[in-house]
């Protein structure tokens, strides 16, 4: 019995070549292309302009298949999100924030996280594995067409777009899950499929340094980073992948990285805490790190409130300290935002992605016993004390 090929797996050239191996020309694997991605089709039948011999071909050899959906919750505000099935009792979330002239959807690369950063609640369920093409590029497919479904919106290229943005932002590292992330990413961007341009597609990493240098060659797009901290020893207990890619190092490689992004800046995103990063020295020393003559990075920050979960032990910054922390950098001359945020009575805000995950890890266990540790021995203990002279 031959495995069955999931064509949400295949980027163009490699649907090309998989028509080729059935005696197909070229030309078959865009109309395919076209039917899966721009009419949301899975039934082979319905691809009329297909010959019925390559139909019948197909229905023996191939399906298309996006992760079936668990859970579809929608929030006060509009904000939508899906609980997604990816088997051996994983599950990731993927969510859809309308706003007036765009829909952006969040798309997840892995189960799970393996980074691990503090104020993050998909990091504490631990790392299973990572996702697949089809997996990934599923999430965009089930999206575009359940919305468009929703509102009665026909499939097809003529049909209102409703998904004009996309953000790797999802649950896990976009950058350790390298080439299916990519792959979709491709896909994406395809005229015969959803034709975003590279702009409107941001991926989200948490600073791996040699895989974003990788992605400016193989595909770059508008690219972010998890920034959360001024210092490294600061950011080294927050995000822990600083202790291999300190701060110097990932500022040049968004330096070397902006000669090929199709946007003139990077995007820092920064998790507000209170008490921990959000004071007016954290603020100078942002306005330091970015400006620094030797290396200045051309960039603009995003100020994330926290959105709070019991294991992290962390609170949410005051709207007070938050504008008083962005005048600063306003007033050093860097474009800065505050997030609103979106979908926390559905637990779909940033930070707040957990799905469901068999760790490996074993994060959760590790967490407990530290808990332990801390009752016995003092809050502080395992922890990065920031000391300042």
């Amino acid at each position: 019995m031959t495995d069955l090929t999931n064509l949400l797996d295949l980027d163009p050239a490699q649907l090309v070549a998989y028509c080729a191996e059935l005696g197909e020309k070229p030309f078959r694997a865009k109309q395919l292309q076209r039917w899966i991605h721009q009419f949301g089709a899975s039934d082979f039948d319905a691809m009329t302009d297909l010959a019925k011999s390559l139909r019948e071909k197909l229905k023996s050899r191939a399906f298309v298949g996006a992760p079936s959906v668990i859970s579809d919750h929608t929030s006060a505000d509009g904000t939508r999100k899906w609980l997604l099935d990816v088997g051996q009792g994983n599950a990731v979330e993927t969510v859809f924030i309308p706003e007036e002239n765009r829909g952006t959807l969040c798309i997840s690369t892995q189960a799970g996280c393996a980074v691990n950063c503090r104020f993050c609640s998909t990091g504490k369920q631990g790392f299973n594995r990572n996702l697949s093409v089809g997996e990934v590029i599923g999430q965009l497919w089930m999206a575009e067409f359940e919305l468009r479904k929703t509102k009665g919106i026909e499939p097809g290229p003529k049909g209102e777009r409703q998904i004009t943005n996309v953000v790797m932002m999802g649950m896990g590292e976009p950058l350790l899950n390298f080439e299916p992330t990519v792959t979709a990413m491709k896909l994406m961007l395809d005229d015969n499929a959803y034709g975003l341009s590279r702009r409107r597609v941001t991926l989200s990493t948490s600073g791996v340094v040699p895989m974003i240098d990788k992605l400016a060659h193989e595909c770059p797009v508008a690219l972010a980073v998890s920034l959360h901290a001024s210092n490294d020893g600061l950011r080294d207990g927050l995000v822990p992948l600083n202790k291999k890619h300190p701060l110097a190092e990932l500022m040049a490689a968004c330096k070397r990285y902006l000669e090929f992004a199709p946007r003139d800046f990077v995007t820092f995103e920064y998790c507000m805490l209170d008490g921990v990063n959000d004071s007016d020295i954290h603020a100078r020393e942002l306005v330091a790190l970015v400006q620094d003559r030797a290396n200045p990075v051309p960039c603009k920050f995003n100020l994330i409130p926290f959105n709070p979960f019991p294991e992290s032990g962390l609170t949410r910054s005051n709207n007070a300290r938050i504008k008083a922390f962005a005048q600063i950098l306003m007033d050093a001359g860097i474009v800065t935002t505050i997030r609103k945020t979106r979908g926390d009575d559905i637990d779909a805000a940033c930070g707040q992605l957990a799905g469901e995950v068999q760790d490996r890890t074993r994060v959760q266990e590790r967490m407990q016993k530290m808990a332990e540790y801390q009752k016995k021995f003092g809050a502080n203990f395992g922890r990065i004390v920031e000391v300042r002279s």
